[in-house]
């Protein structure tokens, strides 16, 4: 699993038949302290994270599991981030 802060969302009206009408963010992977480790992700969405947000998201074929179906995915978000605390910093979600 690996942190995330949404940057945007992409629009995509022509996609793989596979893929249902989902809704695709744009996130910056990010470290506990919030600095970005990897910019520019898409990632699937299905619980309405909204931009600024810091998310909880996961690769590969678990990716796919959030899914009833097989669907072409690499990058979910299963969690909106409520807190981050570790020994250096407290993050608090907006």
């Amino acid at each position: 699993m690996e942190l995330g802060i949404v940057a945007g969302q992409v629009v995509s009206t022509v996609r793989d038949p596979g893929l249902p009408n989902l809704k695709f963010l744009l996130v910056n992977i990010v470290d506990a302290q919030g600095n970005v480790v990897c910019p520019g992700q898409v990632a699937a969405d299905i619980l309405g994270a909204g931009e600024g947000e810091m998310v909880l998201l996961v690769r590969g074929s678990s990716a796919r599991v959030v899914m009833e179906a097989r669907t072409p995915l690499d990058l979910s978000v299963i969690g909106i981030v409520d807190q981050v605390t570790s020994r250096d910093t407290v993050f608090y979600n907006k």
